[in-house]
């Protein structure tokens, strides 16, 4: 590394730190119970027919409330309770019992308490959105039926089924919902675009800077991830590298789409249509309606996905059904349940294919060492170290050929001074000195690439596993937030990352390094100072993934360091022929 690609990565290294100061200073502080949300993804094609969004400015909507007056009634299992309104006549809110809505509370944590529409509603729609009074019909505490008359032609009627408790023949977070509109008429009625609301996503506590909340569109081969930069607008650090823009109204996806979903850190509403929707229009919403427009920590994100019913004949009806999940992000609940079949696991598991495999079979064994431990971070620290254990081969591999390396050095170096006026005969020279001391270049480059995937596969999973959420582990109370044990200067101390940090150090200090460059050997010693900072902000189960996965390493390494190298050179035979018999390539540069 010259002298001037060190001058790059400090440059590089100090944009990123500065650009996490700026997101720390922009971050929503403990003394408001906030929302922030947010949603994108490519622009796309506009969707036909589309009613324009409501709201105070083009920018954004605001959330509304209910009138006193409207009435309400519930739905209820074990696990979650469904409060449906006659305006709209559709879900207000669902509220997750197994879920407190903070630590050691006894209140649960409800979905769609604040909310430009009620989930499921249909979006300015006159007549039929949350301005329409539905009568109830029927309510026997797992279904309720609502009903009204629309421009004096249509019969709407809407039903709400949801699941009995308990699997494993049931999802208990799972309801059917059916609307069916009768033409009362002698003649056929067209039926306007009907967007539907999938309910609205908003920060789960203070501290979520909501980079999490998302909109999320299937469309039977590709998945579309909307999320909150493409409708919030860029501080001028993002814009030095072309990416600011102002604040967006909407992100339209076209269809068909075979589901959609709205979604914070932790829980999801996903609505799997019996027939396609023809796109989704995701909005942010103005949550904390006190704050200034420019704080973008007031905004929520929500979601509308767009139908087109055929037209109506005579006294006949159409029928808009389909089945909503209203809960935790829970890989063993959205990869398993058999309506599930369409990919919605992959709200949480995200990434490259690659990405998605490794998570899921990371969260299959996490959930297997946490039923014989009964504890999470337990639970994780076995993961890491059953996946280390795994690996051992590879880092043997890669720390062996990093030993071989560093012990080359003199000769390497000799090398380059020898032949720094030919980078053929240079090439050459080396190649002959790697395969003398048996040295694969590649070797301490495969082994990183094959456990990758498993790191980011964690970082993504651990970060929004709702069975995280609220599990203590050692001083941490809770796994999916960052270990605060206190502040100083204004700053939290979080221990985690900090030890991180420390082993990391030790780490780099205890690995052979191939390179005696200072400049490269001054990078590694930077690395454990940008671990620090970015585990610090993150969950602490991702900080004691790395912890334990860099102390195993350590010791592992130490290890290594005493173990004396089996194979040793190929040895020089007389003719001037190596190891085989083979003749030794003369790389000595004629005399001019």
């Amino acid at each position: 590394m010259d002298k001037k690609n060190f001058l790059m990565g400090t440059l590089f290294a100090a944009v990123a730190l500065a650009a996490m100061f700026y997101s720390a200073k922009h971050a929503p502080q403990p003394a408001n119970a906030a929302a922030v949300t947010a949603a994108s993804a490519p622009t796309a094609a506009p969707i036909s027919a589309l009613p324009a969004p409501s709201g105070a400015s083009s920018n954004f909507v605001t959330a509304t409330i209910e009138a006193s007056s409207s009435k309400t009634t519930d739905l209820e299992n074990a696990y979650i309770t469904v409060t449906l309104s006659d305006v709209g006549g559709a879900i207000r809110n669902v509220a997750l019992a197994k879920y407190p809505r903070e630590l050691h509370s006894p209140l649960p944590f409800v979905m769609n308490s604040l909310h430009k529409d009620p989930l499921m509603a249909f979006v300015d729609v006159p007549g039929l959105d949350r301005q329409a009074t539905y009568q109830l019909v029927t309510n026997t505490g797992s279904e309720a039926i609502y009903r009204t008359v629309w421009n004096k032609q249509i019969e709407v009627t809407r039903r709400y089924q949801l699941s009995p408790d308990a699997p494993p023949n049931n999802e208990p977070y799972l309801l059917h919902v059916e609307t069916t509109f009768r033409n009362l008429t002698d003649q056929a009625v067209t039926l306007p675009a009907l967007p539907v609301a999938l309910g609205t996503a908003a920060p789960v506590n203070t501290a979520d800077n909501g980079i999490e909340l998302s909109s999320y569109s299937y469309s039977g081969g590709n998945l579309t991830k909307t999320t909150r930069p493409n409708l919030e607008p860029h501080g001028p650090i993002f814009g030095m590298f072309g990416a600011g823009h102002g604040a967006v109204p909407e992100v339209q996806t076209p269809g068909p789409l075979q589901w959609a979903a709205v979604s914070n850190q932790f829980f999801v509403s996903i609505f799997t249509p019996d027939t396609p929707a023809t796109g989704l229009v995701t909005r942010r919403i103005k949550l904390l309606t006190q704050q200034p427009d420019e704080d973008p920590h007031a905004y929520g994100v929500t979601a509308d996905a767009v139908f087109n019913l055929p037209p109506i004949a005579p006294h006949a009806t159409a029928t808009l059904g389909g089945s909503l999940y209203v809960g935790p992000k829970e890989y063993h609940r959205l990869g398993n349940v058999e309506v599930f079949k369409l990919s919605q696991d992959r709200v949480e598991l995200s990434g490259w294919w690659i990405i998605r495999f490794c998570s899921a079979l990371l969260l299959t064994l996490l959930g297997w060492m946490h039923s014989l431990v009964s504890n999470w971070g337990v639970a994780i620290v076995l993961t890491t170290l059953l996946l280390k254990f795994i690996f051992v081969p590879f880092t043997l591999a890669q720390s062996r050929s990093a030993k071989r390396m560093q012990k080359v050095q003199p000769e390497m170096k000799a090398i380059k001074e020898k032949y720094k006026d030919n980078a053929q005969k240079q090439q050459a020279a080396m190649l002959e000195l790697y395969k003398t001391h048996r040295i694969n270049p590649a070797g301490s480059c495969l082994p990183m690439l094959i456990t990758l995937p498993f790191f980011w596969a964690f970082f993504y999973m651990l970060r929004s596993a709702a069975e995280l959420r609220f599990q203590p582990f050692l001083w941490a109370t809770d796994l999916s937030s960052p270990d605060t044990v206190g502040h100083a200067f204004g700053l939290a101390i979080n221990l985690f990352p900090i030890l991180l940090g420390i082993v990391s150090f030790i780490n780099v200090r205890v690995t052979p390094q191939p390179s005696v460059d200072n400049s490269q050997r001054t990078m590694m010693l930077m690395t454990p100072v940008m671990m620090l900072f970015f585990y610090y902000t993150y969950a602490c189960a991702l900080s004691v993934y790395s912890l334990v996965n860099t102390v195993f390493s350590i010791g592992q390494q130490l290890v290594i360091n005493r173990m004396k190298d089996t194979q040793p050179p190929v040895p020089a035979v007389a003719g001037g022929r190596g190891a085989g018999g083979k003749a030794l390539k003369n790389v000595t540069p004629r005399r001019k």
